[in-house]
């Protein structure tokens, strides 16, 4: 049995190796402006935001760490028990190849800690993005960089929940 390509006579084509037509390609942002040395991204899911900053990593600094107050903070590790939620921190660094360059610094409010995690990814994703323009492909690619704008829907009054009716009694 022959296969395809020597049927048509087409040579097996790598689709990563097909430049995508011009009106396709992105556009390559401005690089942003570092702000006292850092790359600023905001992150929000649910209630939780995440103001996450960036800037290539001293000698031992790099990493991700949760910043509690002034003086106090935790890395991921010890933040998040969850593998997912350190998994979600991580994953814009490790598909960049960026986890060992950047010192990364968050600053989380509201939510829970899955929203939280998911809120310092687009965080991250953004200030990469900003930090490196060429990075943005690689981000949207993996959809770091959309927002997922789902809320819990607000409960009606009348009622027992968002959707949910009271009980119907006939007598």
């Amino acid at each position: 049995m022959t296969s395809l390509p020597e049927i048509t006579g087409l040579s097996a084509i790598n689709p990563s190796s097909i430049e995508k037509p011009k009106q396709m390609q992105r556009q390559l942002r401005a690089p942003g402006e570092a702000k006292h040395g850092w790359w600023w991204g905001t992150g929000r899911r649910k209630r939780a935001v995440a103001r996450v900053r960036i800037r290539p990593a001293k000698e031992g600094a790099a990493g991700v760490r949760i910043q509690l107050s002034d003086k106090a903070s935790k890395t991921v590790e010890e933040y998040f028990s969850e593998l997912r939620d350190r998994n979600d921190c991580y994953a814009p660094l490790s598909v960049t190849q960026m986890r060992d360059k950047l010192e990364v610094v968050c600053r989380i409010a509201g939510g829970g800690y899955m929203g939280q995690a998911q809120a310092v990814r687009l965080g991250i994703a953004r200030a990469l993005r900003d930090y490196d323009p060429t990075l943005e492909d690689a981000l949207r690619d993996n959809g770091f960089l959309t927002r997922d704008a789902r809320e819990v829907e607000r409960k009606k009054y009348g009622q027992a929940g968002a959707r949910r009716r009271f009980q119907f009694s006939k007598r």
